[in-house]
């Protein structure tokens, strides 16, 4: 495997570079830019904007609409597809720390 690049940050490589525009997301996770319009509306993604103006997706936030879209798809509506995927991500990040301070307690 050849070294990593002495750049800062490989755009190609960063899940949270803002690579897609609205259409193009939508399209990935098929489905529609109102759906990923509804889903900042509710709070879940927060898409950067170009200089432009235009909403602009990471591959992070396009995994997550896609667990929207299963949710949403599922029959669970909009508001509390988002909700579930906020308490999901809040669940891991406590399990994490949890896990962090057993480690830390274990080697004390």
């Amino acid at each position: 495997m050849p070294p990593r690049s002495s750049r800062p940050v490989d755009h190609l490589d960063d899940d949270d570079y803002p690579a897609y525009t609205m259409g193009r997301a939508a399209e990935m996770i098929g489905t529609t830019p109102a759906f990923l319009r509804s889903l900042g509306e509710n709070r879940l993604i927060t898409p950067l904007r170009s200089e432009g103006g235009h909403r602009r997706y990471s591959r992070y936030q396009l995994r997550i609409a896609a667990r929207a879209r299963e949710l949403v798809d599922s029959g669970t509506q909009i508001e509390a597809a988002c909700r579930i995927i906020i308490l999901e991500d809040q669940l891991e990040e406590a399990q994490r720390i949890n896990d962090e301070l057993r480690t830390g307690d274990a080697t004390s």
